[in-house]
C-alpha cells in the first residue's frame, strides 16, 4: 500500500516510521525545519516505556500535489490545522482513502463537504509524545511496551473492503488496530474525557504527579467529565467505549482514584503534559467545541467552567 503521512509531527513520525519498517511504501509530508531534518538525519522515534528506537529512513515530501497518487493519505495534523490542509488534500483527487486521525468533538462535517463522503475515514492515534531533539518520543495508552496502536472506523460503521485492507496495513506492520463502530461519538467522548483532564493539569503547570495527588481538582475534573457525557447522552450521542459510559455511575471517590491512577503513569506524563505543552492552542479549540455541544444540549456547565476559568485555590 502507498501511503503518505500528512504532518511530521510525533503522531506521524511514529506511524510513519513503524508503517515503514513494516514494509509498508510510506512517505512523509513535513515543511521547515523539520523537512530538513527528516533529510538530513532520517526519521528517528523512540518508545519512551522501553527505549526501543527506529531510525527509518521515510521519503520526505513537502506538498501533496494533485497529482500525486496514494492508495491513503494518513492526516496527522492538531485540530486547529485541518482546515488549513482540506485544499490541498480537496485538489488532489487521486487519493480514495483520507484518514483524519486527532481529536474532534464537531463532527466530519468539514471534511465531508471538502472531500466527499467517500473518500474520508476518521481515526484516533493510541499514542501521545513528545519530540527530544529531533527525536519523536511516544507511549502507548495502556503504557505496555510494544509497536503504537490506532482506532479506525467508517463514517457509516461499516467494515467496508477498504477499511479491512487499512487495517491490514497496520497489522502487517505488527500494529493492534481497534475498529470503532461509532468514530464520531467516540471521537467526541474521548474530547469530553480529555479537555478537564488537560485544563486539571494547566492548573499544576503541566506536573501530571502533581494533579495526580489534587484531590480537590481531581473531583472537579471528575464532575467536568460528567457535564461533557451528560451533554452527549442528551444530543443522543452514544457514549462509547464501554469504560467511558462507567464514568457517569461510579460513586465519585471511585472516579477520583481511576483518575489518579491514570494521571500519575507515564503514559499520562509523556502523552498528556508533553502533548500539551506544544499543544494549547489545540485544546482551547476542542473546549470551544465542547462548549458548543453543552451549549445546544441545553446543559449548564458548572465544573468545566470552574475548571477552565478560575485559578486552582
Amino acid at each position: 500500500m502507498r501511503i503518505l503521512i500528512y504532518g511530521a509531527g510525533v503522531i506521524g513520525s511514529v506511524y510513519a516510521a513503524y508503517l515503514h519498517a513494516g514494509g509498508q511504501d510510506v512517505s512523509l509530508l513535513a515543511r521547515g525545519q523539520r523537512l530538513v531534518d527528516i533529510r538530513a538525519h532520517g526519521l528517528l522515534v523512540e518508545a519512551a516505556s522501553s527505549g526501543e528506537r527506529i531510525d527509518a529512513d521515510v521519503p520526505a515530501v513537502e506538498r501533496l500535489e494533485p497529482e500525486d497518487v496514494y492508495d491513503l493519505v494518513l492526516v496527522a495534523v492538531q485540530r486547529g490545522q485541518i482546515a488549513g490542509v482540506l485544499p490541498s488534500l480537496a485538489a488532489n483527487r487521486k487519493t480514495p482513502n483520507i484518514v483524519f486521525l486527532g481529536n474532534n468533538a464537531g463532527g466530519p462535517g468539514p471534511l465531508v463537504t471538502a472531500l466527499g463522503e467517500e473518500r474520508v475515514l476518521m481515526g484516533f492515534p493510541d499514542i501521545g509524545g513528545y519530540f527530544e531533539g529531533s527525536r519523536a518520543r511516544f507511549a502507548g495508552q495502556d503504557g505496555e511496551a510494544g509497536p503504537p496502536g490506532i482506532t479506525l472506523g467508517e463514517l457509516d460503521g461499516s467494515a467496508s473492503p477498504r477499511l479491512k485492507k487499512i487495517v491490514q496495513a497496520f497489522s502487517d506492520a505488527g500494529m493492534p488496530v481497534a475498529v470503532e463502530a461509532n468514530i464520531d461519538a467516540w471521537l467526541k467522548g474521548h474530547v469530553a474525557l480529555v479537555v478537564p483532564i488537560l485544563f486539571g493539569l494547566y492548573r499544576h503547570d503541566l506536573d501530571n504527579q502533581a494533579l495526580a495527588r489534587d484531590r480537590g481538582t481531581l473531583r472537579l475534573v471528575a464532575r467536568a467529565i460528567r457535564e461533557g457525557l451528560a451533554a452527549l447522552r442528551e444530543l443522543g450521542t452514544p457514549i462509547t467505549p464501554f469504560r467511558l459510559r462507567t464514568i457517569s455511575w461510579l460513586p465519585g471517590f471511585v472516579t477520583v482514584a481511576i483518575l489518579s491512577k491514570i494521571i500519575s503513569s507515564d503514559f499520562a506524563k509523556v502523552a498528556f503534559a508533553g502533548h500539551a505543552t506544544a499543544a494549547a492552542e489545540e485544546f482551547e479549540l476542542l473546549l470551544e467545541e465542547l462548549r458548543a455541544l453543552t451549549s445546544r444540549a441545553g446543559l449548564a456547565t458548572p465544573a468545566l467552567d470552574e475548571l477552565t476559568t478560575s485559578p486552582p485555590p
